[in-house]
């Protein structure tokens, strides 16, 4: 997300883990599984399970050890490998494993895919990110990597990052978004951007011509007696007279006080009751309050909603910070600490800690964790959307009066200092710089206003078009043809969205796999010939992505 002031403050955004990150543009999805009915039984047969810790360890395991069987049965190279990063299991026995990929033992920038195979153990079909075939002619650079970590530098300075260092010394990769794979470095530039946000510019260089082939932010930002949920039940962990912002039954998820620092854990809040904060900003545990409240809220959210045991559904809490630096008007997911991070606001007088703000960026680790769809081009537009999206169904799903679910993003933060939210998902371009339907432009927006596509598309398939008023709150959203959609309810439409991410997205899905993907998802769980299935067509029809 963005403001409309003259810094362009990026806000409400993902960090991508760094070891793992994938970093390619618009491949559409190569591959699905085969079309599967509906089940007779209650559950669809394409519904995806919750697997038990243990169920889950298993089918990592039992695909850890079919690695090079895996490898023949889809057709790769003898340099290449695979390495195992998630796994999905749906009611009919099909599993979906998630795997990124290795030549001659370097990680491929693009080389994820996603096996989907049967209950009986046959492989029905593979989403590749990229259809390029591994082959180079040599492992070894012409250009040294100290050039490299000297580009990366450099290009760091003229985003306006003044306070730049390299985090580590840059690590040869294969770049697989060309036409033709090459050998590449990745370098990884850490310090401060320009406007205090923890920096994790990463840049891919040619290691044969020392040309810059590509770079992103990896930390892109966004934006008890809560100030902006009322008064909540919160967990909090007592030990002896003091008790801790601590949630023992969600992974042990923890709240830190910062104290306007910008770099450490921070302090966990402790005290010696257990009512927190006073609904103002003057009280510090107010705004830990609400960060606790919003990390209970997203876990709730998709353990009830999709069976999801926490963000990398291992049953493990993130943590939470508050309070981060002076006047910052951000948050932001950082993967590579598994930690939310929140500033307080302008004149620090408007914490982001609001409740779709906090399932919106928390929402982005799940992305990483899954389909780890890169921020940029229509991919990092899919993965805004997609925290827009989910944060939008953690604000229903908590049904709480003081911040009732709505189809408005961030409207209780004031970010634009105008009472306006800052996104609007039945007609984007009333935030004056999103993207209401698809062009083959949307690519080159920032991720913040191309993400409007899929936002529209969620609320079309959501709530369908035209005129209407939904929890107090008017909308009106028009389709590009003035073609009529005729919505399928918010809790399908969730459950179609999660299942594509989850089984069907990978890191380069533009918006013509999107659709492909959605409509892979919507015959999963409802049919090909399901209302549903129709519906997933008509809203992306009205959105222009056929």
């Amino acid at each position: 997300m963005t403001s409309r002031n003259t810094r362009q403050h990026t806000v409400l955004a993902a960090a991508i883990a760094t070891s793992t990150v994938v970093a390619l543009v618009g491949t559409a999805l190569t591959a699905s599984a085969a079309p599967r009915p509906t089940a007779d039984s209650a559950r669809p047969a394409g519904a995806s399970v919750a697997l038990s810790a243990a169920a889950r360890t298993e089918l990592l395991r039992t695909a850890q050890a079919g690695l090079a069987r895996t490898a023949e049965n889809i057709g790769l190279g003898a340099n290449e490998k695979l390495v195992v990063k998630d796994v999905v299991k749906d009611a009919d026995g099909t599993v979906h494993t998630r795997y990124e990929r290795t030549y001659e033992g370097l990680p491929v920038l693009g080389g994820d895919l996603i096996v989907h195979t049967s209950k009986s153990g046959t492989t029905q079909g593979v989403t590749r990110a990229s259809k390029a075939r591994l082959k180079l002619a040599t492992t070894t650079p012409r250009v040294t990597a100290a050039t490299a970590q000297k580009q990366a530098l450099s290009l760091a300075k003229d985003r306006g990052s003044a306070k730049s260092t390299s985090d580590r010394a840059p690590r040869k990769v294969v770049w697989a978004a060309a036409d033709k794979p090459v050998l590449a470095y990745e370098t990884v530039i850490g310090g401060l951007q320009d406007d205090g946000t923890p920096n994790q510019l990463h840049v891919v260089t040619d290691a044969a011509t020392g040309k810059t082939l590509f770079q992103y932010q990896g930390i892109e930002t966004g934006v008890g007696n809560t100030q902006y949920s009322g008064k909540v039940d919160l967990a909090t962990t007592q030990s002896g007279s003091s008790y801790t912002l601590t949630d023992a039954s969600r992974g042990g998820h923890k709240t830190y006080n910062l104290d306007h620092q910008q770099d450490g854990t921070g302090t966990l809040f402790s005290q010696d009751n257990d009512t927190w904060g006073d609904g103002k900003t003057t009280d510090a545990a107010t705004a830990g309050a609400d960060a606790a409240y919003g990390a209970q809220a997203t876990w709730d959210f998709y353990r009830n909603t999709f069976g999801r045991s926490g963000i990398k559904n291992d049953g493990k809490a993130a943590y939470s910070r508050v309070h981060y630096g002076n006047a910052y008007v951000n948050a932001f997911w950082d993967d590579s600490c598994f930690c939310m991070t929140y500033g307080d606001g302008t004149n620090d007088s408007d914490p982001l800690t609001s409740l779709d703000v906090a399932g919106h960026e928390m929402s982005h680790g799940v992305t990483s964790n899954t389909a780890g769809l890169e921020y940029s081009g229509e991919s990092g537009g899919l993965n805004e959307a997609t925290s827009d999206i989910m944060g939008t169904g953690v604000e229903f799903a908590a049904n709480n009066s003081a911040d009732p679910g709505d189809y408005l993003i961030g409207e209780k933060i004031n970010i634009n200092g105008d009472g306006k939210p800052l996104r609007y998902m039945d007609k984007p371009s009333k935030d004056g710089g999103s993207a209401d339907y698809w062009s083959s432009s949307v690519g080159g927006e920032d991720v913040h206003y191309s993400s409007g596509v899929a936002n529209h598309f969620f609320y079309l398939l959501s709530e369908g078009s035209g005129a209407k008023t939904i929890g107090g709150v008017d909308y009106d959203s028009p389709t590009k043809d003035g073609s009529k959609v005729t919505g399928i309810g918010r809790d399908k439409a969730l459950q179609i969205w999660y299942k594509a991410l989850t089984s069907y997205f990978t890191s380069t899905t533009d918006y013509a796999g999107a659709r492909k993907g959605t409509l892979s998802a919507a015959t999963d769980l409802y049919g090909a010939d399901s209302a549903e299935f129709k519906a997933v067509e008509a809203a992306w029809t009205g959105v222009d992505v056929h």
